[in-house]
Order: C-alpha cells, then sequence, then structure tokens
C-alpha cells in the first residue's frame, strides 16, 4: 500500500521559510514524478511546483516563482518544498503528489499559515 505523509508545515510570520517534507512508503518515489499543490478556504486546489522521476522540474507557479523550490531525495524516498518569503496569501493546505501514466498517489497535507 502506497502512502505518502506531508510535514513541516505550521504557523510562520510574513517573511518567514518553511520545508515542507513528503516522505513516501510502500513504493519507490524515483518511479515517480512529484508534485505540491495548495489549497486555501474557499478556492481551488491550485499546483505549485511539479518535477519528473529523474528530478527535472516541470512546473513552478507564478504566485511562487522565486520564493519556492521543490527537490527530491531518492535515497530517503522523500520529496520537498522549500518555501520562503512566505506571504499570508501562501496560507493553504499543501499536499503531495506521486504521479505516474498509470496511478496517482496524494498525501494528507499539511496546514501552512502564514500571519503576524
Amino acid at each position: 500500500q502506497v502512502q505518502l505523509v506531508e510535514s513541516g508545515g505550521g504557523l510562520v510570520q510574513p517573511g518567514g521559510s518553511l520545508r515542507l517534507s513528503c516522505v513516501a512508503s510502500g513504493t519507490v518515489l524515483e518511479l515517480y514524478g512529484m508534485a505540491w499543490y495548495r489549497q486555501a478556504p474557499g478556492k481551488q486546489r491550485e499546483l505549485v511546483a511539479s518535477m519528473t522521476s529523474t528530478g527535472t522540474a516541470l512546473f513552478v507557479a507564478d504566485s511562487v516563482k522565486g520564493r519556492f523550490a521543490i527537490s527530491r531525495d531518492n535515497a530517503k524516498n522523500t520529496v520537498y518544498l522549500e518555501m520562503n518569503s512566505l506571504k499570508p496569501e501562501d496560507t493553504a493546505v499543501y499536499s503531495c503528489k506521486a504521479f505516474n501514466a498509470l496511478r496517482n498517489y496524494w498525501g494528507q497535507g499539511t496546514q501552512v499559515t502564514v500571519s503576524s
């Protein structure tokens, strides 16, 4: 059974930083492309960043470009989202997704709140 578990969310002041982690079990993460999504209250889920199974960046949302970065450590079966210069509008539940041509797997999400 494939499981993705996110961690690293929390409350941070504007301008602060967080690093989210997504750890996989039940599969080898290097077989999948990876993506981070977020969903703010009352808004649709949006793609934040994604990368291929080999680590090539696929997409970074304009709203986070230059502030967020996706990376992976296949040896640790983990994907990260480094978030810097956080803004109140970054407040959302952040979820990771593992994808290939046949499957999508989602984590349960971690809350990020940016507030003073």
